[in-house]
């Protein structure tokens, strides 16, 4: 059957895509969504709930599905997962950045900045920004030596504008100074990117999300009113809410896009 033409556009049909961070709320239904459009996938995480995940994937579609189980922090098991990734395919064309680590039951973490833990700070910049620059490192030496490649940065609305710290009130759902701080690095990081590789016909994007509902995080019900009102669309997102977005980003539907951020947050930055 002939292709339409949307579904040559945003086809991700046999690609290669590489993605970190898929044992959570957002890199499991990322790796579905790919998975569904006939990607072929590498989930990375140090979970071993990517096992599951490769499973119910194998068992629903008609891909290739690699899962390794590694902690990208670490620079010898991202040149591990590497050689890993190089053994199964001879080319990678997609990746995305979606690890990072919140620690929501650390006692410190709601200091206040002039009381903020040094080491972590240290911890949680090893694995939101440590990582994101070694599998960049990585994968970017493929991709330069194939002169092909696409990158997407998973970042998040604090990365671009600072937290309203009113809308939290006692729900410990609020993010200390280093979300912000990384994610915020992350977005600048894919302009350096985008500009330092651009002779190798390697595009890096960031796509920066809003507020995902999760009924068994987000259960004070004031704090979900408040954010909600935040919002044009007058909601929290639905992890589905992205699905375009990633589709558009890890296909040639966005091939003349590079450098670039898109905001997918029910309008919450654009008050």
């Amino acid at each position: 059957m002939t292709k339409t033409f949307h579904e040559k556009v945003f086809d991700v049909s046999n690609k290669v895509i590489v993605l970190t961070g898929s044992a959570g709320r957002v890199g499991s239904h990322f790796s579905h969504t790919l998975a569904s459009a006939g990607a072929n996938l590498i989930l990375i995480d140090k979970d071993k709930k990517i096992l599951t995940i490769k499973k119910e994937i194998e068992n629903k579609f008609e891909v290739k599905i690699f899962a390794i189980i590694g902690d990208i922090t670490k620079k010898q098991d991202v040149k591990k997962i590497t050689k890993l990734i190089q053994k199964e395919f001879d080319h990678v064309d997609v990746l995305i950045n979606n690890a990072h680590y919140v620690p929501r039951t650390h006692p410190k973490r709601d200091s206040p900045l002039e009381e903020f833990p040094l080491e972590l700070w240290e911890l949680t910049i090893k694995s939101n920004l440590n990582g994101l620059f070694l599998m960049c490192q990585e994968i970017g030496k493929t991709m330069i030596k194939q002169k092909k490649g696409v990158i997407v940065n998973i970042s998040s609305i604090y990365g671009v504008t600072g937290p309203d710290q009113r809308i939290y009130g006692k729900s410990r759902l609020n993010s200390p100074a280093f979300y912000s701080a990384t994610k915020g690095a992350m977005v600048n990081l894919t302009k350096y990117l985008a500009s330092s590789w651009k002779d190798y016909n390697i595009r890096v994007n960031t796509l920066t999300l809003g507020g995902v509902f999760d009924k068994k995080l987000h259960t004070d019900k004031k704090f979900v009113k408040n954010y909600s009102n935040k919002t044009m669309i007058g909601r929290m997102a639905n992890v589905d809410d992205f699905d375009g977005a990633l589709l558009f980003l890890t296909s040639d539907a966005s091939k003349y896009m590079t450098g670039s951020n898109l905001i997918i947050d029910g309008g919450w930055t654009s008050w």
